[in-house]
């Protein structure tokens, strides 16, 4: 649209210091055409402007990315390059000036009450026509008579994420493309990660992957003589599957059969040094395995078929550094994979493998992935500690006599199972300066670790939690996306780990503390980030016949 397609009266409200047309002709200038939410944002701009303290060093948050970012860039000095307009795709047409210090400020949002007495306005807001439909210049007509009085204006404070100054951090050059990126963002860049805008053109080194050429293709019959390049997998369906020749095996005139009958008819065969270019695939599983390894993983012998697996050295929980692995795999032509993290493992199982796909990697690809596992192993195994609990079991019909105690049992079992054992049980009522005392008494008693049933829910009789805080207990995790089990209580106690066992523990055989207790003796830090995901394979199926930890619970 033109300036002069609008026609200008006279009556216009300003905006701001500009009149209506010299506004509008800006706005033509840096936005291309004077949209109808360009042009109502700068009245909405110069409403929070007019009413902020004079002097005031301000940001700019938009609530929406559309035309309204616009507005805040051409009247105040608050750009998204300068990282002092913020935009959150709240998809509301709103605004806030805030002060850049205390987070104090003012939001101006359209009012759909306010938009009545204006057709065209509220038909442009909600789109009940289409674009074509609509009568743009009655609207520009009503958004230049209405100002900021079609607007709530209201004081807000933002929360410190808005405050937060924004930070690149340390920068690294991605190891699969190469390019510098902030290293916050993960082991690779997130273009490589699949956040790419570009369509990824497949080149024929993909399609067909490149080949040394010193590496020739050469009929079994010329085998004779020669060395075998890799394995030679041979498989008997269900019965074996594993090498008919190894790496180096020289061949000799009654392999020939054996060949024919494993498939093969052609073989590689080397020429002359492979040179500085590729990568074989037993080496690159070697390096990877090598750099995967952390405390209590260790190689498990030679490659095998090109694959490396890694084994653990003790028995614990295992861990697993999801970001570099994924990143990992992120690099074309390697691949890792494992047991799902923070299962429990026995000393000498196989808990990872790794090797390179294509029989030959290319030295750049190698080093790549070399690169992505410089920030440290992506496998660890933590031991179990042998724990000394306190046990605090809470209820008034426990207490009382009424009913027989069935908690110290079960929890009992779970501990010896992973190698601990109770120090101490306390009955106490459902009252939180006796729930206090009682931590007191088993800390004195040398606990390390305080396991409290029950009382957890919204019953008014419910205090076990305020119990623990008035004992001290701080890193407070109440609720867990786990089923059953989700009243689950987390913290410490003095530094002592505890945990707060739900009532349904009683009823059901598996519950939120059999994946979380085990967390705990390894040592493993659970913040509320890590429950929130625990949530995808947390609810217990409640089979006739359990098959736990063999099942989808908590994986």
């Amino acid at each position: 649209m033109s300036d002069h397609e609008i026609k200008i009266q006279g009556d216009e409200l300003p905006i701001g210091s500009y009149t209506y047309k010299e506004f509008l002709n800006m706005a033509t200038l840096f936005h291309n055409y004077p949209a109808p939410g360009l042009m109502l944002g700068g009245y909405m701009v110069e409403a929070a402007k007019a009413r902020m303290p004079e002097g005031t060093l301000y940001e700019v948050l938009a609530e929406t990315p559309w035309c309204l970012p616009d507005a805040a860039q051409m009247l105040t000095p608050c750009t998204i390059g300068n990282g002092w307009l913020k935009v959150e795709n709240l998809g509301r047409y709103a605004v806030t000036l805030y002060d850049k210090h205390t987070g104090e400020g003012l939001r101006v949002a359209v009012c759909p009450k306010k938009l009545d007495k204006y057709g065209e306005y509220k038909t442009w807001l909600y789109k009940l026509k289409p674009k074509p439909e609509q009568d743009t210049l009655l609207l520009q007509r009503q958004i230049a008579l209405a100002g900021a009085s079609v607007c709530n204006i209201e004081k807000v404070t933002v929360t410190d994420s808005i405050l937060k100054k924004r930070s690149k951090g340390k920068i690294a050059d991605c190891p699969v493309c190469g390019e510098p990126y902030p290293r916050y963002h993960g082991a690779i860049c997130r273009a490589c990660q699949g956040d790419s805008p570009y369509r990824q053109i497949l080149g024929d080194s993909t399609v067909s992957p490149a080949f040394p050429d010193t590496i020739k293709t050469v009929p079994i019959e010329e085998a004779v003589g020669k060395e075998a390049m890799h394995d030679m997998t041979r498989i008997e369906p269900g019965k074996s599957k594993g090498p008919a020749f190894r790496k180096g095996h020289t061949f000799e005139v009654g392999d020939l059969c054996r060949l024919q009958r494993i498939g093969k008819n052609r073989i590689y065969v080397a020429e002359s040094e492979l040179g500085d270019d590729w990568v074989h695939e037993n080496e690159c599983a070697r390096s990877f395995a090598k750099l995967m390894c952390g405390e209590n993983v260790e190689i498990k012998g030679d490659p095998k078929e090109g694959k490396m697996e890694l084994v653990s050295a003790a028995s614990g929980m295992l861990t697993v550094d999801d970001g570099v692995l994924e990143a990992f795999n992120m690099v074309p032509g390697v691949m890792a994979a494992c047991r799902k993290g923070y299962t429990l493992v026995s000393s000498g199982v196989s808990i990872a493998g790794t090797r390179a796909i294509p029989l030959f990697l290319q030295r750049a690809e190698f080093d790549k992935a070399l690169r992505v596992l410089e920030d440290g192993p992506i496998f660890n195994v933590k031991p179990l500690r042998s724990a000394r609990a306190g046990v605090l079991i809470t209820g008034n019909e426990v207490f009382n006599g009424l009913i027989q105690d069935r908690f110290e049992g079960i929890i009992a079992g779970k501990l010896a199972a992973l190698g601990s054992s109770i120090e101490k049980t306390i009955i106490c009522p459902d009252d939180r300066k006796h729930i206090a005392g009682a931590v007191e008494k088993l800390l004195q008693q040398g606990c390390d670790l305080i396991i409290t049933t029950a009382g957890l829910s919204v019953d008014p009789d419910d205090v076990t939690r305020q119990g623990l805080v008035d004992a001290g207990l701080d890193n407070i995790l109440h609720g867990a996306p786990i089923l059953p089990g989700a009243m689950t209580l987390l913290g410490r106690i003095n530094g002592v780990q505890t945990i707060g066992v739900p009532a349904c523990a009683l009823f059901h055989k598996h519950t939120s503390m059999d994946l979380l207790l085990p967390r705990l003796l390894a040592g493993v830090k659970i913040t509320r980030s890590d429950l929130a995901a625990m949530a995808n394979g947390s609810m217990c199926m409640e089979c006739a016949h359990c098959s736990f930890p063999k099942c989808p619970f908590g994986k």
